[in-house]
């Protein structure tokens, strides 16, 4: 379930079904990791997302007030994730047996991945604009980095990462695929100029854009702090320098094999042997794609001081951390173990 064959993981090489063309055969250790791993991935996947996310997005609506743009963004940056993981129940079930929700809801839920995609990479930038212009143009930050201001450019961005889901909505479909209901992206025959464009969208607006708008501010960034010797906004910064260490780290790999893939659509690789590798490698990346929206909420609990306040304060409320001297230390040790180069960096979320 990618930017290009969302739904298509138990569904032969199809990313993008051509009525003309005959896919590769799969191996039987294909469709075993279909059929076996991959529902209990997306499971785990789906339950870690959501209690992880749904607690930051907890702390962040009732016990912080939302004062700057780096407070929209995480909040942003949270539902983006859920939005992201929400059809993979759908997802599990299909990957075990076929897809028997309708053609409505292959749709719906297309949509849904693509728009969770597309913002999630959007907010992750617009974090990292956000820490360009707090720490190289501090003298106007104040004026720009306001929680109007970052409410109004994510609407936008909730909207174009809307729009650019649209073609590929139109395109998905309920189709019966040797004698099986699929979901999967259904183009015109003959024609690969929507998958390719499609996939050069997902490469463009999901990595090499962003990437390009983050090697600015963040080189512009370490100029500045090469210049100021502040220890404190370098603390600031670790917690958007993680993320996005992450995010990439997850996503590359995934667009280096949907690159290959438009390459094999324009029959610049045109070998059976070379399409199988291919679409497994797209399966397999995509698998560990997944897994980076899990991770959002470690670093937001463990670098920043804010929210692990919270968020400390929350489990004590809750009886899940004793809040004696001698408990709350032990509790205290154990709740960021997991992340202990990250103990000291200060959450962007307070530094305004």
């Amino acid at each position: 379930m990618n930017p290009t064959s969302q739904f298509t993981g138990t569904t032969e090489y199809d990313y993008g079904y051509d009525e003309n063309t005959a896919p590769c055969n799969e191996g039987n250790n294909f469709r075993r990791f279909n059929s076996l791993f991959l529902p209990i991935l997306y499971c785990l996947v789906f339950v870690f997302c959501l209690l992880g996310n749904s607690l930051v997005l907890w702390v962040l609506l009732t016990r912080k007030r939302l004062t700057t743009m780096t407070d929209i963004c995480l909040l942003n940056l949270a539902a983006s994730d859920l939005l992201f993981v929400l059809p993979l129940p759908f997802q599990a079930y299909y990957a075990s047996d076929q897809w028997v929700f309708g053609n409505v809801m292959c749709k719906i839920m297309a949509g849904i991945y693509y728009t969770g995609f597309y913002s999630s990479i959007f907010f992750i930038t617009l974090m990292s604009v956000d820490r360009y212009i707090a720490i190289v143009h501090a003298l106007h930050a104040t004026r720009i980095r306001t929680a109007t201001c970052g409410t109004v450019i994510s609407l936008i961005l909730w909207l174009v990462a809307g729009l650019a889901s649209v073609p590929n909505i139109v395109f998905n479909q309920e189709l019966e695929v040797e004698q099986a209901l699929q979901c999967v992206p259904t183009y015109p025959p003959g024609d690969n100029t929507w998958k390719v464009a499609s996939q050069f969208a997902a490469n463009i607006l999901g990595l090499l854009i962003p990437f390009s708008i983050l090697v600015c501010c963040y080189t512009q960034i370490l100029r500045d702090l090469q210049k100021r010797k502040n220890r404190d906004k370098v603390k600031a910064i670790k917690m958007i320098f993680i993320i996005v260490i992450v995010f990439f780290l997850f996503w590359t790999p995934f667009n280096i094999a949907l690159f290959l893939d438009s390459l094999q659509s324009l029959h610049v690789i045109n070998d059976c042997k070379a399409s199988s590798q291919i679409a497994l490698a797209l399966q397999l990346t995509e698998t560990i794609s997944f897994i980076h929206c899990c991770l959002n909420p470690i670093i937001y609990a463990f670098a920043g001081v804010t929210l692990k306040g919270h968020l400390k304060a929350f489990l004590q409320s809750c009886g899940l951390v004793l809040s004696s001297p001698a408990g709350g230390a032990g509790a205290a040790h154990s709740f960021s173990a997991p992340t202990q180069l990250s103990l000291t960096a200060q959450g962007s979320c307070e530094h305004t």
